[in-house]
């Protein structure tokens, strides 16, 4: 009779799925970072005619890097009422539930992922915050030079009143868009922890924002790619889990290996 050692390779389970952080303490967290952030927007404005002169120095700069006239989105646009209104409510209406749907879903479906969304939203918006004090903008809507029309003035809904007595908002915190950059690490976040084919459609939510901010005139296309910018190097900082499982797939068991050991039994 032959004596025989059985070694058994151990099923490679990957890390456990990370818990789910206490509700009350997210909820006092985003709560915070959205106080802190309307706090600072009011803290930034006052700088009226800083951001008209900063706003005329990046008009020029697109020029002469040759990029896209942001005159010929609002043209698009302004084919019909119909569409620039849509427009108008797309920038008013889907930048904070669309952003705060993604986070509820990540909370509730994917914790670990959860986390490491919200931080990178976290350091980005305290990243634009500060180029928000250090570098006041003026958006194309209100610089004369550009042409541009505002169209939410015009056509409707608008989220902002007269600058000088807007009490609730600093429009002069076009740099860097934090609707881009909130936008496309919505979509980010999205194909990361999704496994569908069709998860890269999620890319349309930032492209179609991106239409709508510079057609609306409410953004330079340099606020976008600013965001953009900050956007990566707040995702190369913090820290992504690991792969998602997908639900309803059981990973297969390796099949046993057993091994000899050499001389046993003679």
């Amino acid at each position: 009779m032959h004596a025989r050692e059985e070694f058994e390779e151990p099923d490679p389970t990957g890390p456990p799925t990370r818990g789910r952080p206490p509700l009350v303490r997210e909820l006092l967290l985003v709560a915070g970072l959205f106080l802190v952030y309307k706090l600072g927007r009011q803290l930034a404005s006052g700088h009226t005619v800083e951001a008209y002169r900063n706003g005329r120095e990046v008009w020029d700069l697109e020029r002469a890097l040759h990029l896209p006239g942001e005159g010929a989105v609002q043209s698009a646009l302004l084919h019909g009422d119909l569409l620039v209104q849509i427009a108008n409510t797309y920038y008013a209406a889907v930048h904070f539930p669309a952003t705060a749907a993604f986070l509820i879903w990540l909370y509730l479906r994917r914790p670990g992922h959860y986390v490491w969304a919200r931080r990178a939203l976290a350091a980005v918006t305290a990243a634009a915050l500060v180029l928000h004090l250090v570098y006041p903008l003026t958006p194309p809507r209100l610089l004369p030079a550009t042409g541009l029309a505002d169209t939410a003035r015009l056509f409707g809904p608008s989220v902002y009143g007269p600058p000088e007595a807007d009490q609730l908002s600093n429009q002069f915190a076009a740099m860097p868009s934090l609707h881009f950059g909130w936008a496309l690490m919505v979509a980010i976040g999205l194909i990361a922890v999704t496994r569908t084919a069709w998860r890269w459609l999620w890319l349309l939510h930032p492209l179609v924002t991106l239409l709508v901010i510079v057609g609306t005139a409410n953004h330079f296309w340099l606020d976008a790619l600013a965001a953009a910018a900050l956007l990566g190097l707040a995702l190369a900082v913090v820290r992504r889990p690991g792969p998602a499982p997908v639900p309803g797939i059981v990973r297969p068991r390796r099949p046993e290996r057993r091994r000899v050991l050499v001389g046993a039994g003679r």
